[in-house]
């Protein structure tokens, strides 16, 4: 497994430098190093390590999470007011509208796979805004109105909402009942998270 984690991270630092050079996002070079080596390519990494992959999923969003809350300050959202706001959930709301009223029609599918499609279109990436967004920061890009913060903050809060919708979509889908609880389990681990955090710190 140590061969295979070697081989992974050499080849990703390679191909992300070779996509900065060709003025791609270094995260393109690494996506196809995955691929690469994957087993759907050339089937080159240990069992074990994607048994692996799932936890190595979470630990990398919780690194990405934790830059997130490094470099945010409060003051900043605070001094946007409603853009911050709006920003967490409207633009995920109206993908997910959009795909609604769009997809039945034109691809021919039922509401509830709409909604699983919009769901799945409209989660935003924080391994691709974080980085982006740090690096405006440290250029100087949009401090002056906080716009890097603004969508980091944005970027993350909206992927707590497009999980929950997306729950909520594949129960329906499997032919479940959707409850409250569908809805209110995101946002209570949300609150039980900041409220960790805030008594640890």
């Amino acid at each position: 497994m140590l061969t295979s984690l070697a081989l992974l991270f050499l080849c990703g630092m390679a191909t992300a430098r070779i996509a900065c050079r060709l003025r791609l996002p270094g995260l393109c070079g690494m996506l196809l190093t995955g691929m690469l080596l994957g087993p759907h390519g050339g089937d080159l990494l240990a069992p074990e390590l994607l048994h692996l992959a799932p936890d190595l999923r979470q630990i990398a969003l919780i690194i990405i999470l934790t830059r997130v809350g490094l470099a945010l300050d409060l003051n900043d959202l605070r001094r946007v007011g409603r853009p911050a706001v709006l920003m967490c959930f409207l633009p995920a709301l109206c993908e997910i509208t959009g795909v609604l009223l769009l997809a039945p029609p034109l691809l021919g599918i039922t509401l509830t796979e709409a909604a699983v499609a919009g769901a799945v279109l409209a989660a935003v990436s924080p391994a691709v805004i974080v980085p982006r967004m740090l690096h405006l920061m440290r250029e100087g890009y949009g401090t002056r109105h906080s716009v890097p913060q603004l969508l980091m903050a944005g970027a993350s809060l909206d992927d707590v909402l497009v999980i929950v919708l997306f729950s909520a979509a594949v129960t329906l889908a499997g032919g479940g009942a959707v409850t409250p609880g569908t809805f209110g389990r995101g946002p209570i681990a949300v609150g039980c998270g900041i409220l960790g955090g805030a008594m640890a710190g």
